[in-house]
């Protein structure tokens, strides 16, 4: 399998663990030292990796309520045969969100390592 195809895999399983709040998918796509920002409030907000984990486990599912699931690739830069940065629009309940995922492949394949994330608005929910 070629590097592509191994990141868009990797970003299917990001994309999963979101869609069904499957931490064990978390798990598998995050760095163990990932961490997670965003500035929506003018104030740089850091969430490590164990605290999204637990803000995941505790939501409810887009899956689990029948949410279409909706979700863009925008774009792939590449920074080095092994690492890369993905850019993604996706809907989690009605919170459309921007993602910047900083992908590196390593001894445990492609996997996140920090995550830059925007919230871009709300959309109502479209049933699956």
């Amino acid at each position: 399998m070629d590097n592509t195809k191994e990141l868009l895999s990797a970003v299917g399983i990001y994309l999963d663990a979101i869609y069904f709040c499957d931490v064990e998918k978390l798990d598998a796509v995050f760095h163990k030292g990932a961490s997670l920002f965003d500035a929506d409030n003018g104030k740089i907000f850091v969430d490590p990796i164990a605290s999204f984990r637990a803000d995941v486990a505790s939501r409810p599912a887009p899956s689990a309520r029948g949410q279409k699931r909706v979700e863009d690739i925008l774009c792939i830069d590449w920074l080095s045969p092994i690492s890369a940065t993905v850019k993604l629009r996706l809907q989690a309940h009605e919170n459309v969100f921007v993602d910047h995922l900083a992908f590196v492949k390593g001894e445990d394949g492609w996997q996140i390592v920090s995550k830059v994330w925007h919230l871009q608005g709300v959309a109502a929910v479209v049933k699956a």
